[in-house]
């Protein structure tokens, strides 16, 4: 995966939104959370501070970071005796 962003979306004439956030950080595995938050840094470092599209981003940024960290937690168990799935970080 690279770090690199679609052109279109680098535009001054096709400003950033909610949908491309959500495009790019929706599908986000542990493996690539890095990468994909530097991404979202880039595409929101020119907007605003109260733009809505920069607080996501600053939100994503923060799950991301979390996500690439510590990894996936998986499952929540159906029955009180049954533990949810560890997570798959730091894993030999």
């Amino acid at each position: 995966m690279s770090e690199a962003e679609r052109a279109d979306r680098r535009t001054a004439e096709r400003p950033v939104t909610v949908d491309d956030l959500r495009e790019l950080t929706g599908a986000a595995t542990p493996h690539f959370a890095q990468q994909i938050r530097n991404r979202v840094a880039k595409l929101i470092a020119p907007l605003p501070a109260d733009d809505p599209v920069r607080l996501l981003g600053e939100r994503e940024i923060a799950r991301l970071t979390a996500l690439g960290r510590e990894g996936e937690h998986r499952g929540r168990g159906t029955h009180p005796a049954q533990p949810p799935l560890p997570s798959a970080a730091g894993r030999d």
